[in-house]
């Protein structure tokens, strides 16, 4: 097969399946991405930047679709170059969110197109709205009917979507539903595994195993969208019950959801002069390469994952496939994924009090919670093994294409 990959932050969720199609001698697979430091083997990366930026004078409305736009006649250039090379895709796979798909059917108009259906943006019922300390107004709402245009564009265009989960795909308007296959990214379980030995020596010299009172957090970036705050404010309670406890914060300091801040700080700074907490205790660990990160999840005694009504991070998959207990934001994401009391706890997203409830219950007893850790592996092996979800991917593909 000849195969078109898009996404702009290669190799994004094609990371296993770009390398897996490629290992394969009889296909033939290019990557459009606007990244120019990244490689994998046997693909061969097209480049593209936008010819400029949106117009500073655009209508605010308009912004993100000009933007799109943009992105979009980008890639477009590159597949129209492949088309006058002779090579012609038996089908291009897309991630539509950032508009570089928006022509890949005006070029290629007999290919199939598997659109990458990762969320769909509503002014009710999902993020937006979800927290009341963030306000939404009329400019919100009619801005962000606007920022689905692209998306809107891809649904209608596409042959097939792809959606990581069912939560993800019901967040897309109903009448493409038919059109969207549930199947997850996949984690490589195989890999994943438990460490009773683990050890892991901090910045000050304090050295963490599976036998001392380890709470983790591991997010890309500290933020309210992955219920930073909330956790941030559960935490003085936790040292106070647990005082031999260490926390182990991984995650930087930018801003991949949501808004910064007021007064230039970001969410860590602001958080601590909320809640100041003892250094000695609390350890922000910053971005992590990810076998560092896997370290710090398999140290991990309890492990909190929160999120806005959002998309599910890899990372709460990882940490359950590693043994973690994890207690979850009770939101309807995790609710798919983690059945209360069964392979997980819940929480509400809003009580710092909830959640350090349930971390102080795991961190005093991790024996009563034995089963739960299990069981949130057992759940990962059969929902979410990476060669489970790339024989059904590819399957999906061969039959497109």
């Amino acid at each position: 097969m000849n195969i078109v990959f898009i996404h702009q932050n290669m190799p994004g969720q094609y990371k296993h399946l770009a390398a897996r199609l490629a290992a394969d001698p009889a296909n033939r697979v290019v990557f459009i991405t606007k990244r120019t430091d990244r490689e994998i083997p046997n693909v061969r990366r097209l480049s593209y930047q936008p010819s400029r930026k949106a117009r500073e004078n655009a209508h605010p409305y308009l912004a993100s679709t000009e933007n799109a736009v943009l992105h979009g006649q980008a890639a477009a250039r590159l597949l129209m170059g492949l088309r006058e090379e002779g090579f012609r895709p038996d089908i291009i796979v897309g991630h539509p969110g950032w508009g570089e798909t928006l022509f890949v059917k005006d070029v290629f108009p007999n290919t199939p197109y598997l659109n990458y259906c990762e969320f769909f943006y509503r002014a009710q019922g999902l993020d937006v709205g979800f927290d009341p300390s963030v306000p939404v107004n009329v400019d919100t709402v009619l801005r962000l009917r606007m920022r689905s245009t692209p998306l809107l564009l891809a649904l209608e265009a596409c042959d097939r979507g792809i959606a990581p989960t069912e939560w993800q795909r019901d967040s897309h308007p109903a009448p493409f539903h038919p059109k969207i296959e549930v199947i997850h990214d996949g984690v490589d379980t195989a890999h994943l595994l438990p460490d009773p030995d683990i050890r892991v020596t901090l910045a000050n010299g304090t050295v963490l195993t599976r036998q001392d009172e380890v709470l983790t957090y591991a997010v890309r970036n500290l933020e309210p969208y992955r219920g930073f705050p909330s956790f941030m404010r559960a935490l003085p309670r936790i040292l106070e019950a647990r005082p031999k406890a260490h926390v182990l914060i991984a995650g930087g300091d930018e801003v991949s959801y949501g808004a910064a801040p007021p007064g230039g700080k970001n969410w860590r700074e602001t958080m601590l002069a909320e809640v100041p907490l003892d250094p000695a205790r609390v350890h922000f660990l910053g971005h992590l390469p990810y076998d560092q990160y896997l370290s710090v999840l398999r140290v991990s005694r309890a492990h909190v994952y929160l999120t806005y009504p959002f998309v599910l991070s890899w990372s709460m998959v990882e940490s359950m496939a590693l043994g973690c207990v994890v207690i979850g934001s009770d939101t309807a994401p995790v609710r798919e994924v983690i059945r209360d009391g069964g392979n997980g706890l819940l929480a509400d997203f809003f009580s710092p009090e909830d959640i350090a409830a349930k971390a102080i219950a795991v961190l005093q007893d991790p024996g009563a919670f034995a089963p739960l850790a299990r069981a949130a592996r057992e759940t990962a092996v059969e929902r979410f093994e990476l060669s489970h979800c790339l024989e059904r991917q590819i399957a999906l593909i061969r039959a497109m294409a």
